[in-house]
């Protein structure tokens, strides 16, 4: 049996076929370039909103964090200004000053004698 006669239909078929596969494939390859092409906007849309978000959290935390800073100043002035008035008041009222500390003294004892 002659078997030549069938070989450039298998040879035609290879051709055929590679052509299809090429042809998908550069389909393939447009399509994602298009389906890409169209999402670049979106995405750049939501990394500019993520960008703008993150400033605003950073701004924010920074407002935050000055005014914690000034509270905590404020507090120290506070905190300066009392001890000052209590050194003030055992000064002058001694002797009020010591009664007042060893009836504390002996109120706060109390529970810790009783163990």
């Amino acid at each position: 049996m002659d078997q030549t006669g069938k070989l450039p239909t298998i040879i035609g078929t290879r051709g055929t076929v590679a052509r299809a596969v090429d042809e998908a494939g550069r389909s393939a390859h447009g399509t994602i370039d298009q389906v890409s092409a169209s999402a670049k906007p979106a995405v750049d849309r939501m990394a500019s909103g993520a960008h703008q978000a993150v400033d605003k959290i950073a701004i924010a935390a920074s407002d935050a964090a000055e005014s914690l800073g000034v509270k905590a100043d404020q507090l120290k002035d506070v905190q300066a200004r009392m001890t000052e008035e209590c050194r003030g008041y055992v000064r002058d009222n001694l002797l009020a000053s010591l009664g007042i500390a060893l009836a504390a003294g002996f109120v706060l004892s109390r529970p810790v004698d009783s163990r």
